[in-house]
């Protein structure tokens, strides 16, 4: 019963604060997160050790003045990020979107979403990654996200109206390969964010310059079912509410490029992918996750996949 209140209580205070963030203008709501964010930085210090500690392992060169600035502009980044989000429903429509999202290479970011072949779309905790979902919905491109189930079950409801409020279907990671390849099968549209823990038996590559364990099912989806990846990403730019959705890299399983020749060389190419946009506008990545975790000294090693010959 106590865990039920609990719950209970969470949900209402954040409905709440929606409440209040969606009466406010844009630019009085910037005002407020840079408050907040200051007060989560620099007062509260809200998971300091784990920012400072990912900050200084990418960026050893910035100085101390620097690194407090980039901590600073993430958690601006993060409480306007939920600001979008709670404005989304009722200011951005298919009327306007043009208003909000600009696609600076249009054709190359689409044409992989509207063909008849299936797609695997990673991205990673950085920009609005929750607006790239809600806008493929509102432009009318429909996909399939794996996400975790949250822990409080009314914000989970919340979560996943918003979601799916426009064509994207959601999926709890536990159990969902078979959904998944039949998805696939059927030309379908995989969405997922690729800079995940993969556990001490994950595939181990670089991110940003160090190690770190991915999953191997993202590149297992795309080599098995020959669907291309393609590494997407939705930014920030000019103020909130307005962003650039693109793609920093494409790669068919069928084609001769040696990153498709397995899961370590393509989850090796997507973690390059995904680094080079972060490191242009670093204060747009979630740096308060743990990333980058101690890689066992010993385990054992998996056997080699590679994708099955076509056809």
């Amino acid at each position: 019963m106590r865990r039920r209140m609990q719950h209970l209580l969470e949900y209402v205070v954040v409905r709440l604060l929606i409440a209040v963030v969606q009466t406010l203008p844009e630019d009085r709501a910037n005002r407020c997160c840079h408050g907040a964010a200051w007060l989560l930085s620099d007062v509260f210090n809200v998971r300091g050790k784990t920012v400072e500690a990912n900050l200084e392992r990418v960026f050893p060169d910035q100085g101390d003045l620097r690194r407090v600035e980039m901590r600073r502009a993430m958690w601006h980044h993060l409480l306007l990020m939920i600001c979008e989000i709670a404005w989304a429903p009722r200011r951005l429509h298919r009327s306007n979107w043009k208003q909000h999202i600009h696609f600076p290479a249009g054709d190359a970011c689409l044409r992989p979403m509207l063909s008849s072949r299936p797609a695997v779309v990673v991205s990673g905790h950085f920009g609005n990654f929750e607006m790239g979902g809600y806008v493929n919905g509102l432009i009318g491109i429909s996909t399939l996200t794996i996400a975790r189930k949250l822990d409080n079950p009314h914000l989970h409801r919340y979560i996943t109206r918003f979601r799916a409020a426009k064509g994207q279907r959601l999926i709890d990671k536990n159990g969902c390969a078979p959904e998944i390849d039949r998805h696939l099968a059927q030309g379908g549209i995989l969405t997922l964010l690729a800079d995940q823990h993969g556990g001490e038996r994950g595939c181990w590559v670089d991110f940003l310059g160090h190690p770190a364990s991915c999953h191997k099912g993202l590149a297992l989806f795309s080599l098995t079912s020959k669907a291309p990846m393609m590494v997407g990403y939705t930014q920030r730019y000019d103020g909130p509410m307005r962003f650039i959705q693109g793609a920093t890299g494409f790669l068919d399983p069928l084609s001769d490029d040696p990153a498709a020749g397995g899961v370590r060389p393509m989850t090796a190419w997507y973690n390059d992918r995904l680094a080079e946009v972060v490191l242009k506008c670093p204060e747009q990545y979630w740096w308060l996750h743990r990333r980058w975790r101690p890689k066992p000294k010993r385990v054992r090693p998996a056997k080699p996949v590679a994708p099955a010959k076509a056809a």
